[in-house]
């Protein structure tokens, strides 16, 4: 007589957490002021003013935004910020970076906003593999989150996870 293969995971108190499942929807975009710049080195007001202000930005709509110059230029933080005020209204988050940098940002708002309190005294696993761009960074700030209220923390998956933490008794 065979016997039914169970689930022991599923049927455990065991918690998942995959940060995938948080990963907002909306085109990343990598935004170079570069090309606004006298030969890619120097800013000049006016001539960066008119180009902010002849510049299409609902293109950027619900999207995320990266601001950077890919040349040493030294770009005043007013410039950043000339573009970001006329961003405002479209995207749904500009920052000034990387698109990893970005992708930092957005979770760390996720977390913030994220209610930790359904893990209290609950064993807690945070996926590690993902598909999406869930950056290192989100991960720690998310062990963070939950030390103060799981019963204990591991990364990976359930067949062969890391511990991390176990609140001593």
């Amino acid at each position: 007589m065979a016997e039914d293969i169970i689930n022991r995971v599923a049927n455990s108190k065991l918690k998942v957490i995959d940060l995938e499942d948080y990963y907002p929807n909306g085109r990343r975009v990598l935004f170079d002021i570069k090309n606004w710049l006298l030969e890619g080195l120097v800013l000049r007001e006016s001539d960066f003013r008119t180009s902010v202000k002849e510049h299409n930005w609902a293109q950027y709509k619900d999207c995320y935004v990266a601001l950077y110059c890919s040349t040493d230029a030294i770009v005043p933080d007013w410039a950043y910020m000339l573009i970001s005020l006329e961003l405002e209204e479209f995207s749904k988050l500009t920052a000034i970076g990387t698109l990893d940098h970005l992708e930092s940002i957005i979770y760390t708002k996720i977390i913030s906003d994220l209610d930790v309190s359904i893990y209290k005294d609950m064993p807690v696993i945070i996926k590690g593999c993902s598909h999406k761009p869930v950056p290192t960074n989100a991960l720690v700030l998310l062990s963070q989150k939950l030390k103060p209220v799981a019963k204990s923390i591991m990364f990976g998956e359930a067949c062969s996870a890391v511990p991390l933490f176990k609140r001593k008794k």
